[in-house]
C-alpha cells in the first residue's frame, strides 16, 4: 500500500494486484494468515506513514486505536530487573489490530484516482524483454480462470515470499541473491480478551520478556480498539505455546515473572486463540548481485524478514516507501528517467534494514539453540547490550537514545558515538 501511493505520484496508473476479496472493514483476510496476532507499528513507521498519507495518525485516533507513551505506559521485564523504568521519553506509539491498522491505510491508498486496486487476481510471472534484461509487465490469473499480461515501466514485488522474483533469475540464468539466515525456531499464540474494568492504572502494555536457555517463554498484552487486550504468548524450538484456554494460562503462569498471568487469569476471552510459526530472520543481498532485471523492485519481506517478535516488518517496509519517493523525486528532478532507482533502491535499503536486523539478531543469538552463522563481533555485540540496558536504566538521556534506535528514529551508529559508546564499553562485562 505505501509502495502504491508513492508511485500514484509518478506514474499514470498504478495496479495492485491482490489475491484476496478485500474486506470492507477492519477483519482479518485468509492472505494474511498472521493477521490475528500482535503486531506493532513502531514510531519510525508511524512517522513514515504520515509523511506518505497526510492525516494518518488522525485516522488511527478516529478508528478507536491507543496511544501510548514511550515508555511511560510501558511494563516491561527485562532478566535483572524487576520492572525497567517506566518514563516519557517524549514520542509515542498507537496500539491497534493489524486489520485495523490495513484498513486504515487502505482507507487513504483507495482515495487516490490512479490507483487501481485488483482483488482475487494472483500475480503469476514476471514477463521479460525478448533480450531477458527487463521485465516488462506481470501475468495474472483471476479467480474466474482468466490469465492476462499486465504491461508495467515498473514492478514492485512485495509478495514477501519472492518467489516471482526467485522465479524469473532461475528462468534467465541468473543465480539468486546471497542470503544470511538467523533459525530461531519460534511460535506464538494470540487471542483477545475484554479489558476488565479493574484493569491496573500503572500501565497500559505488560512485557516479559524471555531469559534462554534458563527461560524461554515471553509475552506481551497490549490494548486494542473496541475495549480489548491483545495478548500473544511466545516460546521457541520445544518451548512453543498451546492453543487451548488452559494450556495458554499454564503457560503465562510459567513465564519468569506472574504480571501477564495475573492480569489475564480473571479476563474475558473473547477470541479463539490462534498459533504461527516462524522459522528463521532471512536478509536477501539483492545489491550484491552483478546482473539483475531492469524495472523490478524487490519490497519489503522480499528482501528481508525479520522475526515477528520484535515487530519490525512493516515499519520497514513504511519507511522503504519513503526512500522509493525520494528516488523517485530526485529522478524526476534530474530528467533522466527512472531506469536507475531499482539499483540505487536496492543499495539504499541496506541503511534502513541494517539497524532492526542488529537490533533483533543479535539478541536472538543469546540462545544457544539459534541457527547460523554467528557474527564475527557477537560476543562484544552481546556484552555491548547487555551493558546498553544497564546504563539505559540509570540514565534516561540513554534510556531514550536506545529507544529511539530500537523505533527506527535514529540509526544505530548513534550508539557508537565516542561519549556513549565510552559509558556503554565501561559497564561491559565479559559474557
Amino acid at each position: 500500500m505505501p509502495a502504491a501511493r508513492v508511485l500514484a505520484d509518478f506514474f499514470d496508473s498504478v495496479i495492485v494486484l491482490e489475491n484476496d476479496t478485500l474486506p470492507r472493514d477492519a477483519s482479518p483476510r485468509p492472505g494474511t494468515p498472521q493477521s490475528r496476532h500482535l503486531h506493532a507499528l513502531l514510531a519510525g513507521g508511524q512517522r513514515a506513514l504520515s509523511t506518505l498519507f497526510p492525516g494518518f495518525e488522525q485516522s488511527l485516533i478516529a478508528a478507536g486505536t491507543h496511544s501510548l507513551s514511550v515508555s511511560g505506559d510501558y511494563w516491561l521485564e527485562r532478566p535483572g530487573y524487576e520492572v525497567y523504568p517506566q518514563r516519557d521519553l517524549g514520542f509515542r506509539i498507537y496500539s491497534m489490530t493489524r486489520p485495523l491498522l490495513e484498513w486504515v491505510v487502505r482507507s487513504h491508498v483507495t482515495q487516490i484516482g490512479n490507483i487501481e486496486i485488483r482483488e482475487q487476481c494472483k500475480a503469476q510471472q514476471l514477463p521479460t524483454t525478448a533480450d531477458g534484461t527487463a521485465v516488462r509487465g506481470v501475468t495474472c490469473l483471476y479467480s474466474n480462470g482468466e490469465t492476462e499480461e499486465i504491461p508495467a515501466d515498473l514492478v514492485i514485488d512485495a509478495s514477501s515470499h519472492g518467489q516471482l522474483t526467485y522465479n524469473l533469475l532461475a528462468a534467465l540464468g541468473m543465480p539468486g541473491p546471497e542470503e544470511t539466515t538467523v533459525g530461531v525456531n519460534m511460535g506464538y499464540a494470540t487471542t483477545v480478551y475484554e479489558m476488565p474494568e479493574d484493569a491496573s492504572a500503572n500501565w497500559k502494555l505488560v512485557g516479559t520478556h524471555p531469559d534462554p536457555p534458563r527461560n524461554r517463554r515471553s509475552g506481551l498484552l497490549t490494548p486494542i480498539e473496541g475495549n480489548g487486550w491483545i495478548v500473544a504468548l511466545a516460546g521457541s524450538h520445544d518451548g512453543k505455546p498451546p492453543d487451548d484456554e488452559a494450556g495458554f494460562l499454564k503457560y503465562a503462569r510459567q513465564m519468569r515473572t506472574p504480571t501477564l498471568y495475573k492480569a489475564i487469569r480473571g479476563a474475558r476471552r473473547v477470541l479463539a486463540i490462534t498459533r504461527y510459526g516462524f522459522k528463521a530472520s532471512r536478509w536477501r543481498r539483492f545489491e550484491k548481485l552483478e546482473r539483475f532485471p531492469a524495472n523490478l523492485i524487490p519490497f519489503g519481506d522480499t528482501i528481508c524478514r525479520f522475526n515477528p517478535i520484535y515487530g519490525q516488518g512493516m515499519s520497514v517496509a513504511a519507511k522503504e516507501a519513503c526512500l522509493l519517493l525520494d528516488l523517485l523525486q530526485a529522478a524526476a528532478h534530474q530528467g533522466q528517467g527512472f531506469a536507475s532507482v531499482p539499483a540505487d533502491f536496492l543499495a539504499q535499503a541496506q541503511p534502513i534494514i541494517d539497524a532492526p536486523w542488529g537490533t533483533a539478531v543479535i539478541p536472538d543469538f543469546l540462545d544457544p539453540l539459534t541457527e547460523g552463522e554467528r557474527p564475527a563481533n557477537l560476543d562484544d555485540a552481546l556484552r555491548f547490550g547487555t551493558a546498553l540496558i544497564k546504563v539505559a536504566y540509570d540514565d534516561p538521556a540513554i534510556h531514550k537514545l536506545m529507544l529511539e534506535v530500537q523505533h527506527m528514529l535514529k540509526p544505530r551508529s548513534v550508539l557508537r558515538e565516542p561519549e556513549i559508546a565510552a559509558r556503554i564499553e565501561a559497564e561491559m562485562a565479559p559474557v
